[in-house]
Formats: C-alpha cells, structure tokens, sequence
C-alpha cells in the first residue's frame, strides 16, 4: 500500500491553520496587536538569513539585514530620547531577551549589585536575575500595580554600600502598570544609593507611554539606562521579537571579540533573527510617530469603551491611566478558557491592542453578561 505522505502533511497543516484562525477570533486576554500585513517581506524568507554579531558592524556572512536593524534601532531610539552621539541597541527575540540584556549590562556595570522589582514584573525579571547570578529584592507592588516608591526605598536602604539596579515596569503583566523612573530615582538618592542602574521593562506600554499625555518618566532622558520592548504586543508582528535601546558608552564596556564572523560580539545570542527587523521596519514605514500615537489613542479609547459597557451590565471593569488593559474578577472558568482570558489571583484581563474592534467587545461582553445570568 502506497501512503500518499505529500498529502497527509498537507492535510495536518490545513487542519492546523483552520484551528488557529479559529482561536484568533476569540483571542482577547494576551497583548498581541493583530493589524499587520507583511506580504511584502515573505519573500525574504526563502533565505537563510542571520544578523549575526554588531547590528552597527556588517559581518562576513552577507545575507543579513542589518541596515534594515539599524533604522529600526534608530527610530526607537530617537522614541526614547536617547543622545544623538551615545545610542545603541538590537533587535531582540522579545521582551523577555531585552530584560536579561538589560539587567546583563547592569550586573556587568556593577558586579555587585543587588536587584531591585516589585512583586508585579515579569517573570522574566526573576529568571533573567537567577540566570545572571544576580541577588534579588522583590518590593511590593501598590494595588494598581505600581511599585511602591517608600518599600523600595526601604529595601534599597538596607543594602545602603552595594550599588542598586532596579527595572521598572512600564506597563505590568496584568494591570498594565507604569513605575515612574523619576520616584525610583528620589527613592534611591533617599536611601543613599549612588551607584545605579535602571533598566524600563516597556515591553507592553513603551510606545504608548511615549506618544501619550500626561508623560510618566521611563525613558533614556528621564534616566533609564536601558530600554526593552515588545515588537509582537503593540507593533504586531507574526514571530515574537523585540528591541533593546541603551547608551553606547554602556554597551561598549561589555562588548567582546566576534572571532571569525568579522563582527563583535555585543548581543546575548550569536546567531539572530534576520526578518525580525523587517517586520520592525515595514511597520515604521507604514505608521511612523504619528501613525503610532493614532493607534495608542484608539487602543486606549476601546478600553475605555470596554470599562464603560461592562459597567452597564453590572461586571465592574477598572484600567490604569492611559491602560490598554481591562481588568476584573475572574468569571466562570468557560469563559476564561472560551476567551483566552490571561488570569492570575482572582483578577483576569483583556487587552484592547491594535486590531480589536468593538464588535469582538461586544461579543466578549455578551458572553461574560449570559454567563453570570447562569
């Protein structure tokens, strides 16, 4: 019997694509932006490409897209106000990678320091500290999320003589968040500290807190050391990636030899994602500043309309200022699993990103109103 094999996989990936069109209809409690159109780069992927080493030093290995990296780097980096003379970074395999980057430059700044995050941040944060070898301070977070400013002064306190690196939220897990750079900055000259770092987790909120009023400090001139954020939550992207933006004065203290592929090695991985940055500048090119702001005001404004329709029907519904994020007390676990419902501690979450319209809102909010009539 001959088993016609071309077929059969064929069969299993058209199945599979059916199932994951299907959940992307009801997929609302995870931060992915869904408005994107990248038809022009796939080409790019009938290539073995890799932008191995320095984004700012082309390597030997020549199918790479580096120059396409670095107008990404320099976009978000103009973004987060970094000098004109003194700015660098990479793009990231997601948020998660721009933390361990960042908290890697601080423990190589500072051998000896401690780190400092509220009880609200990532789980990246913890596990990029374990993998560093980094001692922890875990302050407790405010009910918004938010960090609060006099425990961490009292942590970092009573580690006065060692330096400190604290990462700041902008923009928490479920809450959405935003720690302010400045408080974190007085809470750490009130405790004695000099020696610092502060790395902004601005995976989820970066953009937005860039482009909206009123300005919570987080960025390069507002004295964060470094920078990370998501290029798959607000952008949207089809593979999960990210940017890190810091000082190149910083970055030049840990940089090391590339050895045989012509170009330092500045990054935590060696090989790197070469469409990545294609995706990152097809979506400069298609929003650009402004084009950005409109879409963190629309996102912004449908959260509001989602905090106002569920109050309407009796679910309470809060957000943070300025939040893409809609939070509430978990509802019965069909619901959760029918949605995709991100949950933690009794409270779940929806994230109006970019893509999500009112009628996939409404439809959620229907459902959740039928299920508490049950």
């Amino acid at each position: 019997m001959t088993v016609n094999t071309d077929s059969m996989y064929e069969k299993q990936l058209q199945d599979h694509l059916r199932a994951i069109h299907q959940y992307s209809l009801s997929s609302i409690g995870f931060p992915t932006a869904t408005d994107f159109n990248y038809e022009a780069v796939y080409p790019f992927f009938g290539y073995m490409l890799n932008n191995i080493g320095d984004p700012y030093e082309d390597a030997l290995y020549k199918l790479q897209t580096k120059e396409f990296e670095r107008e990404v780097i320099d976009f978000f980096a103009d973004m987060f106000r970094a000098p004109q003379d003194d700015r660098w970074g990479y793009v990231t395999s997601g948020g998660s990678e721009g933390n361990l980057y960042g908290m890697y430059l601080a423990r190589e700044l500072y051998p000896e320091a401690r780190v400092y995050f509220s009880a609200a941040s990532h789980y990246s944060v913890d596990k990029a500290a374990s993998v560093l070898r980094i001692p922890t301070g875990v302050v407790a977070a405010q009910p918004s999320g938010e960090i609060d400013y006099d425990a961490l002064c009292r942590a970092v306190g009573q580690h006065a003589g060692r330096p400190a690196i604290v990462v700041a939220n902008i923009g928490t897990t479920m809450t959405e968040a935003k720690d302010d750079v400045a408080r974190i900055h007085h809470a750490l000259d009130k405790a004695g500290v000099g020696s610092r770092y502060i790395h902004s987790d601005a995976a989820l909120a970066g953009i937005p807190a860039a482009m909206l009023l009123p300005h919570v400090p987080f960025d390069i001139q507002d004295g964060a050391d470094s920078i990370s954020i998501s290029g798959h939550k607000f952008i949207g992207s089809p593979m999960p990636c990210g940017i890190v933006v810091t000082r190149d004065s910083v970055r030049k203290k840990v940089a090391r030899s590339g050895m045989y592929v012509g170009s330092a090695d500045t990054t935590i991985t060696g090989s790197r994602n070469a469409q990545a940055p294609l995706f990152m500048w097809s979506a400069i090119k298609r929003w650009g500043v402004e084009g950005f702001a409109r879409r963190a005001k629309d996102a912004v404004d449908l959260a509001d309309y989602a905090v106002d329709k569920m109050g309407r029907t009796d679910y309470d519904a809060w957000r943070n200022p300025n939040a893409m994020t809609v939070v509430f007390k978990t509802p019965a676990q069909r619901i959760v699993d029918a949605w995709q419902l991100a949950t933690y501690d009794g409270w779940s979450h929806i994230v109006c990103m970019p893509g999500m319209t009112r009628q996939r809102l409404d439809a959620f909010i229907n459902d959740l109103q039928r299920a508490s009539l049950a």
